[in-house]
C-alpha cells in the first residue's frame, strides 16, 4: 500500500485504504488486469477441500495468478501461525508464481449484534493484522443481515460496528470487503454509505444475489465504487449453488459489465458444493479463460 492519500483504483472511482504505509502489505492482487488482457483468475483453496500445501499446488498447475484462503481454522488461524509461519507461507505461494488475492475473515459475525462482536471482534481485528503480515490487502467475510429493523437500531449498529472494524482495517492497509447476496445492491449501498468508512468495500458474489432473487447485473452498477474482490461462483435462482457456467448467472454479461465499470480485479473461483469440487473448480478455470 502506498502511503497517505494514495488509493486503491476499485472501479468507478478511486477508493482510500490506508492511512499510513504498513511495511508487509504491498503486495495486492485485486486490482492489475488491464483492459484487453485475459481475466486474472484464482481459487478459493478452501473449495478444493484438500490440504492447503495441495491446494496451492493445484493453483500453480493450472496457472492461475492468484488464490484466497480462509483465515478462520486450523494452521490459518492467526493464534496457530507465527510471524515465522506467516513469511514462510508467502515465500511458498511467491515460489509458486502465486498471489494472494485475498483472505477470508468469516467468523460467524453479525455486525447488528452488539454482544456477539464483542467476542468476534479480536478475532476479526487479529485476521486483520495475519492478512498484512501475508501480504493481502483485502480481507473478505459476511457482516450480517439488518432483518426485520423497525425502529433502525439495528441499522444504527451495523454502520458503527462497520465505522469501527472499517478504521481498523484501513489504519492497517487492509479493505473489509463484505460479501453479497442478503440484500439488493441498492440497499447494501445505502449501509456501506451510512457507514462513513474508506475500509469497508465489498466481495461481489453474483451467484449469491442470484439464488436469494436479485438482479446480479443490477447490483454491479449499484456497488462498483466498492467493489474491490469478486467470486467466480454460479447457482440457481431461488436454488442452490451450480458449477460455473451452468446456473442462472451471465457470466459473459457480468464480466463484461465489470470491465465496461472499470473493474480489474481477480475473479476467484469458489464451490461450496459438489462432489468433486477438484474436479468443478478445474473446468471452472477452463470456463473463465473462454469467455
Amino acid at each position: 500500500m502506498g502511503p497517505a492519500g494514495e488509493t486503491l483504483a476499485a472501479a468507478g472511482g478511486e477508493r482510500y485504504i490506508g492511512r499510513r504505509r504498513t511495511k508487509n502489505c504491498i503486495r495486492n492482487a485485486g486490482n492489475s488486469q488491464e483492459k484487453g488482457m485475459a481475466l486474472k483468475i484464482g481459487i478459493f483453496v478452501d473449495s478444493l477441500r484438500r490440504p492447503i500445501a495441495e491446494g496451492l499446488a493445484l493453483a500453480a498447475q493450472w496457472k492461475v495468478q492468484c488464490f484466497q484462503v480462509y483465515l478462520t481454522k486450523g494452521e490459518m488461524l492467526a493464534k496457530n501461525m507465527p510471524r515465522a509461519a506467516r513469511a514462510d507461507f508467502v515465500k511458498r505461494y511467491r515460489d509458486l508464481g502465486l498471489q494472494l488475492s485475498a483472505t477470508c475473515g468469516d467468523f460467524g459475525l453479525n455486525f447488528c449484534n452488539a454482544e456477539l462482536m464483542k467476542a468476534k471482534e479480536p478475532l476479526l481485528r487479529a485476521a486483520i493484522q495475519q492478512s498484512v503480515d501475508l501480504e493481502a490487502s483485502i480481507m473478505t467475510t459476511h457482516v450480517g443481515s439488518l432483518g426485520d429493523d423497525p425502529d433502525g437500531s439495528r441499522r444504527k449498529t451495523m454502520a458503527a460496528t462497520l465505522k469501527r472494524i472499517g478504521d481498523y482495517a484501513a489504519d492497517h492497509g487492509v479493505v473489509l470487503a463484505t460479501e453479497t447476496g442478503l440484500e439488493s445492491g441498492r440497499h447494501l449501498r445505502g449501509i456501506l454509505e451510512a457507514a462513513g468508512t474508506k475500509g469497508i468495500g465489498v466481495n461481489f458474489d453474483p451467484a449469491n444475489l442470484v439464488m436469494n432473487g436479485f438482479d446480479h447485473l443490477q447490483a454491479v452498477r449499484e456497488l462498483m465504487p466498492f467493489i474491490v474482490h469478486t467470486h467466480a461462483k454460479d447457482g440457481r435462482r431461488g436454488g442452490g449453488e451450480l458449477p460455473l457456467g451452468e446456473g442462472d448467472v451471465d457470466f459473459p454479461a457480468y464480466v463484461g459489465l465489470m470491465t465496461e465499470l472499470g473493474y480489474r480485479g481477480a475473479y476467484v473461483i469458489e464451490r461450496e458444493a459438489g462432489a468433486d469440487p477438484v474436479g468443478d473448480v478445474g473446468k471452472a478455470v477452463a470456463y473463465l479463460r473462454g469467455l
